[in-house]
């Protein structure tokens, strides 16, 4: 058996998810091979190499991969896919773009958001909002798999030496273009990859009120920030804060969760943090049942007090 795993990056490093799909690709079974398709991405290349656990890295460099559309990665895939018999991405906005076109592709069913690999062929992966655990079990010759990096751990970084063997570059059929893009500027940790996350609810009332009780508390932590469903919903908060089942799965090193009651939409996001930290003043609130720490309080003294001091 031979995985492949489809690299995350900026072209000039890989990003954190892509270690994660790494173990996973590990616990698959025999060798695992890379591929850095991207535009000037020698840098990226260089640094899969150096993971450990991977034994080569095909590195595919061309103008089309320059914003990794899902159309020219896919066709890159589907050029050197029939030499494996997994096909991994992480589980992420990317991930979930390219692997369905190439399981369409290949005609085969994908494997979406697995959480533990139970053999060559069986998979755990979590679905009622996390309240279950399926296991499946696929027969396709070729398994396309997207991993949910919050159920591994990162392979190391460094250890590595694969060989990198440049390959040429495959594009889509042209039909799509990159025309733009709007980024928000952040000058915080991104969202899933921060060790240290602060969270807030719709108890917060206002937009002017989250920012005036949770940025103080998230700059001396140094965290990212993050917001429950309801408080988005409300406009208290960016979408590209929410965390949950329709926002970004985390798991960071320490979550706090400051007026979040803990629906099961926003537990499915985050119940994986290593240590949870809930602040709420109702005694019932089911962030409780997670929570490594609770404190039954007024958040609006609450936080303040905990931000003050720190």
């Amino acid at each position: 058996m031979t995985v492949l795993v489809i690299a995350e990056h900026d072209n000039a490093s890989v990003k954190g998810a892509t270690l994660n799909t790494v173990t996973a690709a590990l616990a698959c079974g025999g060798e695992v091979h890379v591929l850095v398709a991207g535009a000037a991405a020698g840098a990226a290349a260089q640094a899969a190499s150096q993971i450990a656990g991977v034994t080569k890295v095909y590195h595919a460099d061309d103008a089309c991969f320059a914003h990794a559309l899902a159309e020219n990665v896919a066709a890159q895939v589907l050029s050197i896919a029939s030499g494996y018999t997994h096909i991994l991405f992480a589980a992420t906005a990317s991930g979930k773009n390219i692997a369905p076109r190439v399981a369409a592709k290949l005609d085969v069913a994908q494997i979406s958001d697995i959480s533990k690999v139970d053999s060559p062929d069986t998979f755990e992966r979590p679905i009622y909002a996390g309240n279950a655990i399926a296991t499946v079990q696929s027969a396709d010759a070729v398994k396309v798999i997207t991993v949910r990096t919050t159920g591994f751990d990162p392979a190391a970084a460094t250890g590595g030496s694969a060989p990198i063997e440049v390959i040429a570059a495959v594009s889509g059929d042209g039909k799509a273009s990159f025309v733009g893009s709007e980024i928000a500027a952040n000058d915080r940790p991104e969202l899933t990859a921060a060790k240290i996350i602060v969270s807030g609810g719709r108890a917060l009332g206002s937009e002017d009120k989250f920012n005036e009780v949770m940025i103080p508390l998230a700059d001396k932590l140094g965290a990212a920030i993050g917001a429950s469903r309801a408080a988005v919903d409300a406009g208290y908060a960016p979408n590209d804060w929410q965390v949950g089942q329709t926002g970004k799965i985390v798991a960071p090193q320490l979550y706090v969760a400051a007026g979040i009651s803990g629906a099961i939409q926003h537990l499915a996001g985050m119940k994986d943090s290593k240590v949870i930290v809930a602040i709420n003043k109702d005694p019932e609130a089911p962030i409780f049942g997670v929570a490594d720490y609770g404190l039954e309080a007024d958040l609006f003294e609450a936080v303040p007090a905990l931000t003050k001091a720190l």
